[in-house]
């Protein structure tokens, strides 16, 4: 294996309020004073002939080792052990993120074999056993509070990965009506004594906004730490925490290009990621930096098509845009909060332009980058959107055509990538388990059009009837994952819907304490 630097990275904030801080601090932190993210004082790079001596490490040592080139500042053989512990007996995969080759120079990386049949898993095993590191790190005596907001997927991998975890307790916010009967049911049937999940009346925005404003809300940080011994943090994609595992991924789809004979060790590839907050696509872009041969990051967005406009155009433009709900919920998006980490390694990390930009946001409902910073964005980026409809056709032609059923987010990525590709070998990320979205997967291979009715006899079924039905008349889309199946008896403990406001979110946060969900702190040993 390559020989790791031997550093200690530290980070600092994209509104240049904070410095100097190190990983296990920053992922406690969540998010910096004032807004702004946390992003490495240092980006490693490695050559790319350097790759190839990696390409035989298992997954949780690859990630291992890409925590390690990051300067994390918790011992490498603590590292290992604790990617041994998230990359296991929770994936169904022994690839953890398998690279599968559908179509000619075409891969689809599967990132949906944890627990939960998301993405998110993928960082969400990792993070909530870093979380509890870094408590035991820096001998902390309060307790924490994770606050998330969900546009579906984030929130069940973030309560699977924190239910009854030490010193820790975690509330989900979801957006009512929002997301699909599963991703519902998979949150508010999730067991564990210190978890909470409240529907919100809004979208993901709302949900995200209110959250937001929740963090930034001193008077109320103050009352939970006097009244509860609480700190707040974050699981969303704004915790470095998040995004570090994520960047691994995108090292595991190279190395296994490299190690089947696709590619020649630093032979370039191209990357399609269907994202609405941005953080996947990021992730990429991360990886891209240290020096894994990503040469165009193309950025897959479904009719909230802010981000795919905002790459073709350098305006960043919602004050007359209407959300849409689509059947890919977890890209129904219109305030992306990793793009201003993105802005800001484009911009020379100006902090003072990252503070005008998002100000605009936030009062004029728009921003436009200047000239230098959007030739920098086109060098590597390219954008395009695919409506509901069209979405559902591409999942019917592929499976009709390969044999291989995509969910609708991941159809909206291979549309894309099909547009976009030139003669570099892509890579399409699959972000979820096509039986997390089984009505829109029925409609597709049923012609049927977005948002119209089922046939009352499939509506019937429900979420999971129409599942199991899919699963028994195309066996070859395979078998349904256990975690999704097993929904079927899982008791929903969770229906509360509040208000889309931060005074909503906050009264919740007080209801929910008052009724005793929060986990009384030394449970039980913080190591476990």
């Amino acid at each position: 294996m390559l020989q790791l630097p031997d550093y200690t990275n530290t980070f600092l904030d994209t509104r240049g309020a904070v410095s100097g801080l190190s990983f296990s601090e920053v992922i406690l932190e969540g998010i910096a004073p004032g807004g702004g993210l946390f992003v490495p004082s240092e980006i490693p790079h490695l050559e790319a002939d350097a790759l190839a001596a990696l390409t035989t490490l298992p997954y949780p040592q690859l990630a291992a080792w890409v925590y390690g080139l990051f300067g994390v500042d918790l011992p490498q053989a603590q590292v290992a052990e604790l990617m041994q512990r998230a990359y296991g007996d929770a994936f169904d995969d022994a690839a953890i993120a398998p690279l599968h080759t559908v179509a000619p120079k075409t891969h689809v990386l599967e990132l949906w074999h944890g627990p939960t049949s998301a993405f998110k898993d993928m960082a969400l095993q990792c993070l909530p056993l870093f979380f509890s590191a870094a408590i035991e790190r820096w001998r902390e005596e309060t307790d924490y509070l994770i606050l998330v907001a969900t546009s579906g997927d984030t929130g069940k991998a973030a309560l699977e990965g924190f239910a009854d975890r030490p010193h820790v307790n975690i509330i989900v916010f979801y957006p009512d009506g929002g997301v699909s009967d599963i991703q519902r049911l998979q949150m508010v049937s999730q067991r564990g004594a210190n978890v909470g999940v409240f529907g919100l009346r809004g979208s993901f925005d709302d949900c995200q906004t209110a959250v937001k404003q929740v963090f930034a809300n001193t008077a109320f940080n103050a009352r939970l730490a006097d009244q509860y011994g609480l700190k707040l943090s974050s699981a969303n994609s704004i915790n470095w925490g998040r995004l570090l595992p994520q960047i691994v991924y995108y090292f595991s789809a190279y190395l296994q290009l490299v190690s089947t004979g696709e590619i020649a060790a630093g032979e370039s590839i191209d990357v399609c990621v269907p994202t609405g907050n941005f953080g996947n696509i990021l992730a990429a872009w991360y990886a891209r930096a240290v020096g894994v041969p990503i040469e165009r990051l193309l950025c897959a967005s479904n009719d909230n098509r802010v981000l795919a406009d905002f790459i073709n155009s350098g305006t960043y433009d919602i004050s007359e845009r209407d959300f849409v709900l689509t059947p890919s919920p977890s890209m129904d998006i219109l305030v992306s909060s990793n793009l201003e980490r993105q802005l800001f390694e484009l911009c020379q990390r100006d902090a003072t332009r990252i503070r005008a930009w998002m100000n605009d946001l936030r009062e004029q409902r728009h921003f436009r980058v200047d000239r230098q910073t959007f030739a920098a964005l086109r060098e590597c980026f390219a954008a395009d959107w695919v409506g509901a409809d069209e979405s559902l056709q591409t999942i019917r032609e592929v499976f009709e055509r390969y044999g291989y059923l995509l969910d609708p987010h991941s159809a909206v990525g291979w549309k894309v990538a099909e547009r976009l590709r030139c003669a570099n070998p892509v890579v399409v990320v699959s972000t979820a388990h096509w039986a997390k979205f089984a009505a829109d997967v029925y409609r597709a291979l049923n012609g049927i059009a977005a948002g119209a009715a089922l046939p009352k006899d499939i509506a019937a079924l429900g979420g999971l009837g129409i599942t199991t039905h899919l699963a028994e008349n195309y066996p070859q889309a395979g078998p349904v994952p256990s975690g999704l199946a097993n929904l079927a008896h899982a008791p929903e403990r969770f229906n509360e819907v509040v208000e889309g406001s931060a005074d909503a979110v906050q009264r919740s946060i007080k209801e929910w304490l008052a009724r005793g969900g929060c986990i009384a702190q030394g449970a039980r040993p913080v190591t476990q």
